[in-house]
């Protein structure tokens, strides 16, 4: 969704991603696609040199890859937990490493780092994913103050349940779907679960001159669900 939202506004986008590209991306003009592992620099050193053949004058990078396992922490694996790690933290710090001395280079940069409510919040049988997600806040609060003075600019954005990939594979794994798709919904002020392309148009925020106050500041995008003590 965020890739279509800054397609439309004239962004030039390269994504990255383990996966191919959807029909839509791959035949927009704006659109590069690279495919490969974001545990990887063969992948980040690939994006780098896409990004220097655009000749682009400002970068923006948004760390979103993650995945998640649903278990308790006696019960995960050590393969589990390497491939939990190497995605949601490995990804993440090596797509900063990438690309942040290239915006150092040009003097212009923005970052949002992807962390989730569950960085602050424990949900059940979600520790690892939880703490992967307290990581990646902290990352990048820090590498906020690292590079404040670099002209690259970071900031966190933690979603809350949205109709993506990682709250699908939750509600699929519940033994009542149905249940947990009502008591979830019924959590949130407004009663629903929020689509993807919210959330993606608060990452279009951060990206944008409109952020240019934000260093290190965290965007909570759940509906309010955390507003309330109920």
């Amino acid at each position: 969704e965020l890739c279509r939202l800054l397609i439309e506004s004239g962004v030039n986008t390269v994504g990255v991603d383990v996966a191919a590209a959807t029909a839509d991306l791959e035949a927009s003009e704006r659109y590069t696609h690279v495919r490969g592992d974001a545990g990887s620099t063969a992948t980040w050193d690939e994006a780098i040199e896409r990004l220097r053949q655009s000749g682009c004058a400002s970068i923006g990078l948004v760390t979103s890859a993650a995945i998640l396992d649903v278990g308790d922490v006696t019960e995960v694996s050590t393969e589990s937990l390497a491939r939990t790690l190497h995605v949601n933290i490995v990804g993440t710090v090596l797509a900063m490493k990438s690309l942040i001395p290239l915006m150092v280079e040009k003097g212009n940069g923005s970052i949002v780092a992807v962390a989730s409510v569950n960085a602050t919040l424990a949900e059940q049988q979600l520790a690892i994913y939880n703490a992967t997600k307290a990581a990646v806040r902290q990352l990048a609060r820090t590498v906020a103050v690292d590079h404040a003075r670099d002209g690259v600019r970071t900031n966190v954005l933690s979603p809350g349940p949205m109709y993506a990939g990682l709250f699908k594979r939750h509600l699929e794994s519940a033994n009542d779907s149905g249940k947990f798709l009502a008591t979830r919904s019924a959590r949130q002020p407004e009663g629903r679960i929020l689509e993807a392309a919210e959330v993606a148009q608060a990452a279009m925020f951060l990206l944008s001159s409109g952020a240019t106050a934000l260093r290190g500041a965290e965007i909570v995008a759940d509906g309010g669900l955390t507003t309330s003590f109920d």
